[in-house]
């Protein structure tokens, strides 16, 4: 096996080990049955602070529209969106956070926030802040190569 390839199979060990390993410790202080997926989205559309489409979101999110549906009907479900027809093309729905969606965002970021402020303690600002730029631009390219 080459160098590179050794690096590059490194790389992509220690990105998904580390993925699996942020899920596991977010899935444990998840307020109620919150699932990660959800808090996404509902972060996403406080983020955004308007309506967007399934679709929409499905792009966002890089995943399946049936992924994205099946995620909605459960936050619909929880009372933490608000779906409504399309006024202009009634084919289409609109995703809007309900007040209670906004509530439950903000409880997960109080239970999530400490955690993720102690990894960055514990790494160290500027070891945090070096490695961001690779990230991103690693982001970046693999959301270019889809």
């Amino acid at each position: 096996m080459s160098e590179r390839n050794a690096l590059a199979i490194q790389l992509f060990s220690e990105l998904l080990t580390a993925e699996q390993l942020v899920r596991n410790q977010l899935t444990r202080v998840m307020p109620g049955r919150m699932e990660i997926s959800h808090f996404a989205v509902l972060n996403h559309l406080a983020r955004f602070s308007g309506e967007r489409t399934p679709a929409q979101l499905a792009k966002s999110f890089h995943v399946t529209r049936g992924a994205m549906t099946n995620t909605l009907r459960k936050l619909e479900e929880a009372g933490y969106i608000h779906i409504r027809p399309d006024w202009d093309d009634a084919r289409r729905k609109m995703v809007a956070i309900s007040p209670a969606g906004v509530r439950a965002r903000d409880a997960a970021l109080a239970v999530i926030t400490p955690m993720i402020n102690e990894l960055v303690t514990e790494l160290g600002d500027t070891r945090v802040r070096a490695v961001l730029p690779v990230l991103r631009e690693l982001r970046v390219k693999l959301e270019s190569d889809d």
